[in-house]
């Protein structure tokens, strides 16, 4: 006695849920070829190559049609509200537009719409200023620098060139050692030059 055979169906379909018990599911776009062990084949959608294939294979094949998408009029008419979105990016952009060609020439000009280039402007704007600021500082520092070099470059000379009356007395007695043939340094002192003269030999 032959055994009796277990029926299986096979279904094709791009479902994602809904799946019902005792079924098989298969994904149409990864047909290849037909499987022996089903008996009864459901094609959802429009796979003639998947029906032609089991029907040469003397299995039964049931065929669902999609529901077809209802299409209103030729053209998608945009709701208000998508509307509204278009016209704030399309002032968005014009008013980014104007901030940036406003930079590129060297001076930002304030925004009349557009959320977002008017908070770009406020922050630029601040920064503008924070950098106004440290170039004053900056300036102000180099001029305190500057005067500082110049007290240093004086106090430099003052201490390398002693005073008139001082100098006198530093040639007088440099010419006392000259005279007694004693060295002493270019810039000694004079308190150094006192010392060497008087340890010469009292005449």
């Amino acid at each position: 006695m032959a055994a009796t055979e277990i029926p299986m169906e096979l279904v094709y379909t791009n479902q994602l849920d809904g799946f019902e018990p005792g079924k098989r599911y298969r994904v149409p776009g990864l047909f290849r070829n037909v499987e022996r062990e089903a008996t009864v084949v459901t094609v959802v959608g429009d796979y003639p190559e998947i029906v032609t294939a089991y029907e040469d294979a003397g299995v039964d094949v049931e065929v669902v049609e999609l529901p077809e998408a209802v299409v209103v009029g030729t053209l998608a008419v945009a709701s208000d509200e998508l509307s509204r979105l278009l016209a704030d990016l399309q002032s968005e952009s014009s008013a980014m537009v104007l901030l940036i060609e406003g930079l590129e020439a060297g001076k930002i000009h304030r925004p009349e719409s557009g959320e977002l280039a008017l908070r770009l402007f406020e922050v630029l704007g601040a920064t503008h200023a924070s950098v106004g600021e440290l170039t004053t500082e900056r300036d102000g520092l180099a001029l305190t620098v500057d005067a500082l070099r110049a007290e240093v470059e004086a106090l430099k000379k003052s201490a390398l060139m002693p005073p008139a009356d001082e100098a006198g007395e530093i040639a007088a007695l440099k010419a006392t050692l000259d005279e007694a043939k004693v060295q002493y340094r270019a810039n000694a002192s004079k308190d150094s030059l006192d010392k060497l003269v008087a340890e010469l030999p009292k005449g």
